[in-house]
């Protein structure tokens, strides 16, 4: 009796076995993260920064694949120094530095064309997502600040004026965007560089203010990464 359960059992798992391996190669979860580079305009108010990945990938035949990607993007400070009168109106001008954050959340929805064999297996890939784009600009100020001691913060401190960061402005846009690029597969590693393109919202400027005409707020960003597929 125990040699006739053992034999079912071994049979049932050798059968199963081709299923698995075909649910293995038709969805395919990936890990990643790298570098990621502001372009064009966009490079002279953002600094570079960060990203990591989260995709899966549904194989519809060995060479076109399906993938929905979902990633997130730290970018640098960036400095801009802007020429400011203080009080009373009339008084001249100091250059004063504001400080752009940003950081970029997005998730796309790609058609992959890949070698579906071998080692080293090549792919190109093109699609288009949904990006999200909060900002927040800052310049330095001082404040004062009474004594003060709180042992969870490791911090003790007399009291007195004590430089601070005066938040100027928080804004975010949703929008939609495409990406495209190219990597290699070999083992349960990938490499891959894509670009990103967004469509933003055209931004309306008031009298005075320069540049003179609307500008849109399109974003141009370049995106290296390294990972595991499996």
């Amino acid at each position: 009796m125990r040699n006739t359960t053992a034999f079912f059992l071994v049979a049932g798992l050798m059968a199963g076995a081709p299923t698995w391996v075909r649910a293995q190669d038709t969805v395919k979860v990936s890990f990643g993260g790298g570098y990621t580079a502001p372009n064009s305009e966009v490079r002279d108010h953002l600094g570079d920064g960060y990203h990591v990945n989260f995709g899966v990938q549904v194989n519809v035949t060995p060479v076109i694949g399906i993938e929905g990607l979902y990633s997130f993007n730290g970018l640098g400070q960036k400095r801009i120094s802007i020429p400011v009168i203080a009080p009373p109106p009339g008084g001249s001008a100091v250059p004063t530095d504001f400080f752009g954050d940003m950081n970029m959340q997005y998730g796309t929805l790609n058609l992959v064309v890949q070698r579906p064999d071998g080692g080293v297996r090549p792919y190109a890939l093109v699609g288009a997502g949904v990006y999200y784009r909060p900002i927040k600009v800052t310049t330095p100020a001082l404040g004062f600040i009474p004594g003060y001691c709180n042992p969870w913060w490791y911090i003790c401190v007399p009291g007195g004026i004590v430089p601070v960061e005066d938040v100027v402005g928080e804004r975010s846009s949703t929008d939609f965007g495409m990406d495209f690029g190219g990597g290699v597969n070999f083992g349960p590693f990938y490499g891959e560089v894509r670009y990103h393109y967004i469509w933003g919202p055209e931004v309306e400027l008031p009298a005075g203010a320069q540049p003179v005409e609307d500008r849109k707020a399109d974003g141009q960003f370049l995106q290296a990464t390294v990972g595991f597929r499996f």
